[in-house]
């Protein structure tokens, strides 16, 4: 007989999350779900198989289209994929569903996405999103709403004003600056958005040398630029540099730069309509603010674009202070349906990770969720005994607390050391004089640890028995609901 084991290992990008990490997500998404719906955006629930077509990834060489997706092949031909983002499916929904809609469709969605990508630290390959989309407005002011959505969200979930902040930039706008660069090569233009986006870790300097001919790194690998000359680097530079601290002051700077192209002034318009929404609604530019040298997605996006960044200290696990980086983003798309359709719908909305959400918090010491607590554990002494146990566990289930029976087959100081592992906040103990005489003990172990502490000497701590209490039987719902209380 073959003795070959398979290995006990989660496949690359996969991890196991336990009681604490479930805990901080179910938080996040408890916290900002009610922000949605305040907005009133409506859930919508997508399954989370989608026609690979739908999605739109092939490999232009092969027959199976698994390209960034999770990819099977139906009996029929037809091949099936593992959603990668929420927003596709939302395209696919409209497209079917778009005469029986209310328009603009407003919707908001939590769930699980896959991408076959090769993972890395904090990439993974299976991860929660949790997006709001409107569909069919093409006004600025949705824009507004989005970013809006965006900042109350990052606050409700512990980062209010000041530790993080949604930085706002255009497609329209980086059109006319290019426009008004002489930059109409699609290879230049890439060239272009590739070296803005290095602006946060290079500086102007390097962005510089990656407009013209090329940068050579500390390595001493040579990355070509967009060969831009002289006068259109510095126009592009006096883009990405005319942030100011006010918005309308950003906006003056930008409409100086890029040379009055009407897609410019439309992009210039766009964001003026964006900032007097956001100023209806409370957003000043301490929360949102415009930001030229965001380039996030400018690839994809047809218009505003935004994204969320975390201003806390961040440290990694060995306490080196680390950027942080985006919190998510999004910005507007109107070619969400047309594929489908051939039909142009505006659309705009945007993505929060929510383990990434979970991770920024943690690692600016704002954990949203606590050392998960374990239930009540009831002692068990005798086998001949367990229906009494299970009574006990019962009553306190029927009084909503959490509760179970010890089963496995380790003695007394096993079964406690199993609830403290828990973080159990009680141990219910009842043996046969218990039982005669209609009592129960309980131990608070949050007390117990409290109390470990200060207690040296072991037969101190066996005489004093701290946190440990005898009680009449029909005391013991309202003793353990003391405990609880006073660690809520």
């Amino acid at each position: 007989m073959s003795t070959d084991r398979p290995l006990a290992r989660a496949p690359r990008g996969f991890v196991d999350r336990r009681a604490r990490d479930l805990a901080a997500e179910r938080t996040i998404i408890g916290r900002i779900v009610p922000v949605y719906e305040r907005y009133g955006f409506e859930a919508l629930d997508t399954g989370a198989l989608e026609y690979a077509d739908a999605l739109g990834k092939f490999l232009p060489d092969a027959d199976r289209p698994n390209e960034g997706v999770f990819a099977l092949q139906e009996d029929d031909g037809e091949w099936l994929a593992l959603r990668y983002d929420l927003t596709a499916p939302l395209a696919r929904f409209a497209a079917a569903n778009w005469d029986s809609l209310p328009k603009p469709f407003r919707r908001y969605a939590v769930g699980t996405v896959w991408r076959n990508e090769k993972p890395g630290p904090g990439r993974f390959r299976e991860f929660v999103q949790c997006d709001a989309d409107t569909v069919g407005s093409a006004r600025p002011e949705s824009d507004a709403e989005a970013i809006a959505l965006m900042v109350e969200g990052l606050e409700a979930i512990g980062l209010p004003r000041g530790q993080a902040i949604v930085k706002i930039n255009s497609r329209r706008l980086m059109n006319g600056l290019l426009a008004a660069a002489g930059v109409t090569d699609p290879v230049q233009t890439l060239g272009v958005l590739r070296a803005v986006d290095k602006l946060d870790r290079l500086g102007l300097e390097g962005v510089k040398l990656l407009l013209g001919e090329g940068r050579k790194d500390e390595s001493g690998a040579f990355t070509k630029g967009a060969g831009l000359q002289g006068a259109a680097v510095d126009r592009v530079l006096a883009f990405v540099s005319a942030g100011a601290e006010g918005r309308p002051e950003t906006l003056d700077k930008l409409a100086g730069v890029i040379g009055g192209s009407a897609e410019g002034d439309a992009g210039l318009e766009d964001l003026r309509k964006i900032h007097e929404a956001l100023t209806a609604l409370g957003v000043g530019a301490d929360r949102a603010v415009f930001d030229p040298g965001i380039v996030r997605g400018l690839e994809y996006y047809t218009g505003a674009v935004f994204e969320a960044e975390l201003l806390l200290e961040t440290v990694d696990e060995k306490g080196n202070a680390v950027r942080f980086g985006s919190l998510g983003g999004g910005g507007r798309y109107d070619d969400l349906v047309a594929r489908f359709t051939g039909q142009q719908v505006p659309a705009t909305g945007f993505s929060f990770g929510v383990s990434r959400l979970a991770a920024a918090l943690r690692a600016a010491g704002r954990d949203p969720a606590a050392e998960p607590r374990g239930p009540v554990v009831v002692i068990a002494f005798d086998q001949a005994r367990m229906a009494d146990y299970f009574a006990i566990a019962g009553e306190l289930r029927a009084a909503g607390i959490a509760a179970e029976v010890y089963l496995g087959s380790s003695g007394m100081k096993a079964q406690m050391k199993y609830a403290d592992r828990r973080l159990s906040p009680a141990a219910v103990i009842v043996g046969e004089d218990e039982l005669a005489a209609g009592t129960v003990t309980i131990k608070d172990l949050d007390l117990g640890r409290e109390l470990a502490a200060k207690i040296a000497d072991n037969a101190a701590w066996r005489a004093e028995r701290p946190g440990q209490a005898t009680l009449p039987r029909a005391e013991l719902v309202p003793a353990i609901r003391r405990i609880l209380d006073a660690r809520a």
